[in-house]
């Protein structure tokens, strides 16, 4: 079963797993995080169905109850875990991945999730023995709840006046259905694949491959709108193009959304998360106009929602357009993401600043990019990469915690295995662009010429 992975379990549905690891997954869990009940949700992937009858089954077998919420986001499924006090949840989901994936989220108590190091990994290893299933002798009863409006209602109380905005939105034909047009009723608004479609029938549900934001790019731009929103599959993460129709940098939105929480709500000298791909604008801005305490980890939700937690940080973010927030349990939500921006490109057009220009402000290097090779010494091509650039220079910071980050005084890089997809991934950034385009044609020559990788 090759479908177990650093944050989830994730993978082509009967190719990396079946109907039967669905099951075991299901059978093993209570017992994993000492629950009774567990509470589950799914997207709408046309193989969602299946999975989820032999996950339920598995669940009551093992002599646990089951919620099920049916379609569900999976910032719900989080909302309900913690909100309730459930000790274990699942999400079936494969997020943003193409039509052929699905997949299962795991959280445990306050919405933690539940990662290969934190219990996927015992769950993986109980399957590949052939662990038993023996049916317990009193089974788990199934009950159907309805949380949506409890999580409709606490996500309106941050909702501002958006009255001075034309807004578009692209909801992906995926879980932002369930909720936007709700959350948004009455306000200047138009929305493009706005009913759930587990097919995707218009674009992959992943707003990080530019394609899949080109409908909306035009929409803004036909409607002149303020700013337009595009979520993913399981609307855990968001995405922005501004007024120019231009795709805003997830990273920079992490800087922006201290003009909601700093300005408008007087936060002082916040604590905030960013990963180990953000721009050194980001950091670089919270510190000097917020007085920020900014920490840098990992990337993906198993390691950012426990490490906000730590930190007792506000707010959060990540490249990949996932925000955390300790309002929300420390996870992350795309729909509350979008409305707290919302408020702030609102807030922005009544001081006469459009979004494009704060973004602009905000923007102070130039970026690659995440490049993606395959290739299949993953971590022979990382180690070449960062010895051949610290032989050259001499770094002013090194973190070496999740792939390499090495920072020089005039440009950075990172380089790191992908958790979730067959990719070594390398980003760069730089004071000016003939400088970036030096340092991406260097590590092409070794990545692609010294080990065969092709991008």
């Amino acid at each position: 079963m090759g479908a177990f992975h650093a944050y989830d379990i994730r993978g082509i549905y009967n190719v990396d797993f079946n109907k039967e690891d669905a099951y075991k997954v299901g059978y093993f869990l209570p017992e994993l995080l000492g629950a009774d009940k567990v509470l589950v949700g799914r997207d709408c992937r046309l193989s969602g169905g299946e999975i989820h009858d032999y996950l339920v089954r598995g669940i009551t077998d093992a002599g646990a109850d089951v919620d099920d919420i049916g379609y569900s986001s999976t910032p719900l499924v989080y909302f309900g875990t913690a909100n309730y006090g459930y000790k274990a949840s699942v999400q079936i989901t494969a997020s943003h991945n193409p039509r052929e994936y699905n997949g299962m989220k795991v959280s445990r108590e306050n919405a933690l999730p539940v990662g290969l190091d934190t219990g996927l990994g015992q769950i993986k290893q109980w399957i590949d023995e052939g662990r038993p299933t023996p049916k317990a002798s009193k089974p788990g009863v199934v009950r159907e709840i309805d949380i949506k409006p409890d999580y409709i209602e606490f996500l309106r109380k941050f909702k501002g006046d958006y009255s001075n905005l034309k807004i578009a939105f692209d909801l992906s034909n995926g879980m932002a259905c369930l909720f936007a047009k709700e959350i948004y009723k009455g306000e200047n608004a138009e929305f493009l694949f706005d009913e759930m479609d587990g097919s995707f029938p218009n674009h992959e549900p992943n707003p990080l491959v530019a394609e899949n934001v080109e409908p909306l790019k035009k929409l803004v731009e036909k409607t002149g709108a303020d700013v337009g929103v595009i979520y993913d599959g399981d609307a855990d993460r968001v995405m922005f193009v501004d007024d120019r129709a231009r795709f805003v940098a997830p990273d920079l939105v992490i800087a922006l959304m201290a003009r909601y929480f700093c300005d408008e709500r007087g936060e002082k000298n916040p604590r905030v998360l960013q990963e180990i791909r953000s721009s050194k604008a980001v950091a670089e801005y919270l510190v000097k106009n917020y007085n920020a305490e900014v920490h840098t980890w990992r990337v993906g939700r198993a390691f950012a929602a426990p490490k906000l937690r730590e930190i007792d940080g506000l707010w959060g973010g990540e490249l990949a357009g996932h925000y955390y927030f300790k309002d929300f349990f420390y996870s992350d939500s795309g729909m509350l993401s979008s409305i707290i921006v919302l408020r702030i490109v609102s807030a922005l057009k009544k001081e006469g600043i459009r979004l494009s220009d704060e973004i602009d402000r905000l923007t102070g290097y130039e970026n690659s990019g995440e490049i993606n090779y395959k290739v299949e010494d993953k971590k022979g091509a990382m180690d070449a990469v960062k010895e051949f650039f610290e032989t050259k220079e001499t770094p002013t910071k090194v973190m070496d915690f999740d792939g390499y980050r090495l920072e020089f005084p005039e440009w950075w890089f990172n380089i790191r295995p992908s958790n979730t997809e067959p990719y070594l991934r390398f980003i760069c950034e730089a004071t000016s662009k003939e400088l970036l385009k030096a340092k991406i044609a260097q590590a092409d020559e070794i990545i692609v010429k010294r080990f065969g990788g092709v991008r």
